[in-house]
């Protein structure tokens, strides 16, 4: 399921038993998806089976669905160092 930035932080309870039960849950931010939630089990899952972030990612359900992330182009602040 995909939910907005807003209804995750007021369903917050929901999300996560909705992690626990049904798999990942995608919250966007702004209409861009922004972040998945996973159960500790499954990530727990996941960490047991030594496959990197990256590789859970192209192994998730979302993965070849078309979405398209592109990347921001705003110019970096100026820092003093």
């Amino acid at each position: 399921m995909v939910w907005t930035l807003q209804d995750a932080k007021n369903r917050f309870s929901k999300v996560v038993e909705k992690a626990i039960v049904e798999g990942p849950q995608r919250v966007t931010r702004h209409g861009k998806e922004a972040v998945v939630i996973v159960s500790s089990e499954e990530w727990a899952q996941i960490q047991g089976q030594g496959i990197s972030l990256a590789d859970f990612f192209l192994t998730s359900p979302v993965s070849g669905s078309g979405l398209d992330f592109p990347r921001d182009e705003s110019p970096l602040r100026a820092v003093e160092l």
